[in-house]
């Protein structure tokens, strides 16, 4: 993984959206047709999402891709 610490502050920003919303990890992994272990792996910051899983988390979630991925790096 090239970017350890961008990639972990992307997962505790998807747990924070999540959470907010009030939807558990596998509702999410369900609406997006994703592995909850996806879910788990990216908010635990041991995978790097595609851009296919982040399109179909932010539909998921309902918000916009760019507020997806806006999110302070260093946390």
């Amino acid at each position: 993984m090239k970017n350890p610490s961008g990639i972990k502050a992307f997962g505790t920003h998807l747990r924070r959206i999540r959470e907010a919303k009030g939807i558990s990890q596998q509702e999410l992994a369900d609406r997006a047709n994703l592995s909850k272990s996806t879910i788990l792996r990216t908010e635990n910051a041991k995978f790097a999402v595609t851009l296919d899983a982040l399109l179909s988390i932010s539909e998921a979630l309902e918000i916009p891709l760019k507020d997806l991925i806006d999110f302070p790096v260093n946390q």
